[in-house]
């Protein structure tokens, strides 16, 4: 295998590291410590796939040299039968060493901020958006992320006219960045008396969440408007103003909060979704693959632009991008959201082992 020099040097600076996270001068180091943690828990993976191959390999030869050198016709079939299963085992592990391998995205390992947004379709649109906030804190539930709503706007039918969430865990946008899209949903809407299946679509955007070393702001540019939030009446009305909007001059981007009754904590959180969607639009240059600022992911809501479609009457799911169809949509919906982003991920990373892109 030619990346095993690679794969030696590689096990070699897993070794460095370990090393130095034990160094009193770097643990008083909170910076480098992190960073020194992170390149560390990024290769293991690597070596400890490398160190189990090297072991299968091993076997290997030894079963190669009973074949060869044994007179023992027992031993040497003993040694024939196992050969194949081994080889088998090399095999699936030098193609996990591939993708292992794949230049990584470097916000994978970065929270989220999960925008979802009511497109074509009026009331249905908005019930659906919920629908979805639901399977994605679900999903988000059973990995044991942390799932946090920043700022949300309800119809008046129930469900979202926007909702604006934030996800914390490990890994969150490695696997999240693929629901970026229109999602598109066919069923009979409570209101509808004469059982006429609706088309309504609801637009996601999955942002990085920005950190503080990777976007800063100054004052200057920002403008800072506090309001009194709207609710929905009676002892439920905001008497002060503690909803926060934030203007990026530069830019033009805009970010309202009003969910909580803290205007210092409307204004945290109105921050993080700026940071994290100025960090989008200044990567959407870099990165030709990502061009289109934010509005690439989403589109205009038009239901021509899906990526998915749930197709309710029939229980289907249909994902437009790599041609799948499931027919568990009710077990998706209540967040078994893997039976749909494992075979897209594992799509991405067939053609980046081919090609050698990011996914």
């Amino acid at each position: 295998m030619d990346i095993v020099p690679k794969l030696h040097e590689i096990a070699k600076r897993l070794e460095e590291l370990t090393a130095q996270l034990g160094d009193p001068s770097v643990i008083a180091d909170r910076s480098l410590f992190l960073k020194i943690s992170r390149e560390r828990a990024e290769i293991e993976p690597v070596v400890d796939c490398f160190q189990r191959w090297l072991l299968v390999q091993s076997e290997i030869k030894g079963n190669q040299e009973i074949i060869e050198l044994e007179n023992d016709r027992e031993l040497i079939s003993m040694a024939r039968e196992e050969l194949a299963p081994l080889q088998g085992v090399a095999e699936l592990l030098e193609k996990e060493m591939k993708i292992l391998l794949l230049p990584k995205d470097p916000n994978d390992e970065k929270n989220i901020i999960l925008e979802l947004r009511a497109g074509t379709g009026g009331d249905e649109a908005a019930l659906f958006a919920a629908d979805l906030f639901n399977m994605y804190s679900r999903y988000a539930e059973g990995r044991r992320w942390k799932v946090e709503i920043l700022s949300h706007s309800e119809s008046a039918v129930g469900g979202f006219k926007e909702c604006i969430a934030r996800i914390e865990g490990a890994g969150a946008f490695s696997v999240l960045k693929f629901e970026r899209g229109v999602h598109r949903v066919q069923r009979v809407p409570q209101t509808e008396t004469q059982g006429r299946i609706h088309t309504s679509t609801v637009t996601v955007a999955v942002l990085p969440e920005a950190e503080d070393v990777d976007i800063s702001i100054d004052d200057k540019d920002l403008r800072i408007d506090v309001f009194r939030a709207s609710g929905p009446g009676g002892q439920c009305v905001n008497t002060t103003d503690s909803a926060v909007r934030i203007t990026h001059i530069p830019s033009g981007i805009v970010v309202t909060c009003q969910d909580e009754k803290s205007q210092h904590k409307n204004k945290a959180k109105a921050m993080t979704v700026l940071k994290s969607r100025l960090l989008d639009a200044r990567q959407a240059q870099q990165d030709a693959e990502r061009r289109d600022d934010r509005r690439s992911q989403i589109g205009s809501g038009e239901r021509s632009e899906k990526i998915r479609t749930y197709n309710f009457p029939q229980g289907r799911i249909t994902d437009h991008r790599i041609g799948l169809t499931i027919y568990q949509l009710e077990t998706v919906i209540n967040g078994k959201l893997e039976l749909l982003v494992d075979p897209i991920i594992a799509h991405y990373q067939a053609e980046a082992l081919q090609s050698g892109a990011t996914i």
